[in-house]
């Protein structure tokens, strides 16, 4: 069983490292990127909802956030494993998936944290082509991610579960260097 989640900047490449390992190991891969996207698409009330903060450059609330992973992780596909990618956002959504995953009798193996300067991740994002992937959206996604989500990298590492990874180098060598510090 792997149980993993994913650190990092946006544009760090979380999610494409995400998906390849949990495909190597056949077990989900939890966006919640691509679960709000998909709710936006939709145009559902969680959807409007998350559209209205992400066209800000701010992160989607908790309660939204938090509900939306209860519900995933208690599907079947879960049980034997998933990769965690864009949750928990900050030190109280990594209380409450703590709690979660203790009623679930399930536990986290490690968090990956991927590190990558900003600018590197500037050019990355905007290479992306997202209509909500300006410039001035992408300087204050990062001024969020560093004050709401970067104490998680203190939090994981106090409780020995954090394996940082330097990502701004070849998708192959990133991969290779994820696999040695988890021990696949």
């Amino acid at each position: 069983m792997t149980r993993l989640i994913f650190l990092g900047p946006p544009g760090a490449g979380k999610g494409t490292q995400a998906k390849k390992l949990a495909d190597s190991c056949a077990i989900p891969h939890i966006s919640t990127g691509d679960i709000l996207r998909n709710e936006v698409a939709q145009g559902t009330p969680l959807g409007t909802k998350a559209k209205s903060y992400q066209e800000r450059g701010e992160l989607v609330p908790d309660s939204l956030i938090l509900d939306m992973m209860r519900e995933r992780l208690n599907q079947s596909d879960t049980q034997d494993g998933w990769i965690l990618d864009g949750f928990p956002r900050n030190v109280t959504q990594a209380g409450f998936l703590d709690e979660l995953l203790e009623q679930l009798k399930q536990k986290c193996d490690r968090v990956v944290n991927l590190e990558v300067p900003d600018e590197v991740l500037v050019r990355r994002l905007l290479g992306r082509g997202r209509p909500d992937d300006t410039e001035e959206v992408i300087r204050r996604r990062l001024e969020v991610y560093r004050e709401q989500t970067a104490p998680l990298i203190d939090y994981y590492r106090d409780r020995q579960q954090l394996v940082s990874i330097e990502g701004d180098r070849t998708m192959t060598e990133v991969t290779t260097e994820i696999k040695k510090a988890i021990d696949l």
